[in-house]
């Protein structure tokens, strides 16, 4: 295996600025679930389930909001979308402290919906500064730096709530916000590439939006259910030993391992498609409940192989949607995507939850597998009939 690859996509001009660049700004978005829960429960005096409903509200809201604000990036540059949006998040989140849980409750799902979408403007500007040959070991760098910053952003948040106060904590985020903002307006860094000038009409969504297309946003949406059932099963599995308090360490095995398994992807000449990439995720997750009743090392060994699918399933699946959608509604489809990931995180947790409290946490990992693996199903059903339709030529 050759670092090579790394090398020539950090060589292009402003890969490396675009890079810093959204990796400080999707920093404070990593800290504002825990950060946000914490402020509910100890500040306001509500319980989980009141905070749950916040954080379902913000998360809903995005999921709605990301097709539209990719949308009007397409019609309206990226500039302009990214000063509404990232000004409205820096006025939330330095809100959020002093607003009663009511008015938090209201204001969540708008807000979310005008989050700044970070992730979305990442791969359309790494798609824009990159060649398609490329793409891949830029999708894998863009993976890894995410890891890096839920490695981060979550802990900073922990840090600054209960050492100094939740209310520094989210003006924190806030201030993040509009500095993340004022820096990506400076550099406004291009969203389509130079050989991708488009003066036609925008493409109705039936011509673009294929079963194909469709199959790869199922992908990622079974994919971040599976995650986010997968570290739900983990902490559960934590807590019914009595080692909760080695949970961060857990996360960051599995972080580092996602990692580890990015970089490999994008170095090797060739690697797995999305479709293997996401059977491996969901199918390796499975046997982690036979481990669910054992020492933490021994569950954080366990989930190294399913997270070693993790980073290379997710940068596989912002290269698919890519190449699938053409050019003229390319921020339309990467909201579709942020929407799709969004939506799989939101489900989730409860459907994972609900399992958990019926049986037990190693029957967690099994539903947050074979629920993955249904998802799975179903976009390669959609693949296969994709393959008897003649494909969109890009616009």
């Amino acid at each position: 295996m050759s670092l090579q690859p790394y090398r020539q996509v950090l060589a292009l001009p402003g890969v490396r600025t675009a890079m810093l660049l959204f990796f400080f700004t999707r920093l404070p978005m990593t800290a504002t679930g825990i950060t946000l829960t914490l402020h509910v429960v100890s500040d306001l005096g509500r319980g989980y389930g009141e905070a749950g409903l916040v954080g379902t509200a913000t998360m809903l809201g995005s999921a709605l909001g990301a097709p539209v604000v990719g949308r009007m990036i397409d019609r309206y540059g990226l500039r302009a979308v990214t000063s509404v949006c990232g000004l409205t998040s820096a006025a939330f989140w330095l809100a959020t402290p002093h607003l009663p849980y009511a008015a938090l409750l209201v204001t969540a799902l708008p807000a979310g919906a005008l989050v700044l979408p970070a992730s979305s403007i990442a791969r359309q500007v790494l798609t824009a500064l990159v060649p398609p040959e490329s793409r891949r070991s830029a999708y894998s760098l863009d993976s890894i730096l995410l890891e890096t910053s839920f490695m981060v952003g979550p802990s900073a948040g922990i840090a600054v709530s209960t050492q100094l106060s939740s209310t520094v904590a989210l003006s924190g985020i806030g201030v993040c916000f509009a500095l993340g903002t004022l820096a990506l307006c400076w550099f406004n860094p291009p969203i389509r590439h130079e050989a991708e000038a488009v003066t036609a009409e925008r493409p109705p969504m039936r011509e673009w939006l294929t079963p194909r297309l469709v199959g790869a946003l199922l992908v990622a949406s079974g994919a971040l259910f599976c995650l986010m059932g997968t570290e739900l099963a983990t902490l559960a599995a934590l807590r019914a030993t009595g080692e909760v308090g080695w949970t961060g360490v857990v996360i960051a095995v599995m972080c580092v391992a996602s990692a580890v398994g990015g970089i490999v992807h994008g170095a090797v000449r060739k690697s797995l498609s999305q479709a293997r990439l996401m059977v491996l995720l969901t199918v390796l997750v499975i046997p982690v409940g036979l481990a669910a009743g054992l020492p933490w090392w021994l569950l954080a060994l366990a989930l190294v192989p399913t997270n070693l699918a993790c980073a290379p399933t997710l940068a596989s699946t912002a290269e698919e949607v890519t190449g699938l959608a053409p050019p003229r509604v390319r921020g339309e489809a990467m909201g579709l995507l942020d929407a799709a990931t969004r939506l799989g995180m939101a489900a989730g947790s409860p459907v994972v939850g609900f399992v958990i409290d019926h049986t037990g946490p190693g029957w967690g990992f099994a539903a947050a597998g074979l629920s993955g693996l249904a998802f799975a199903a179903v976009a390669f059903g959609l693949r296969r009939r994709s393959a008897r339709v003649p494909a969109v030529a890009p616009l």
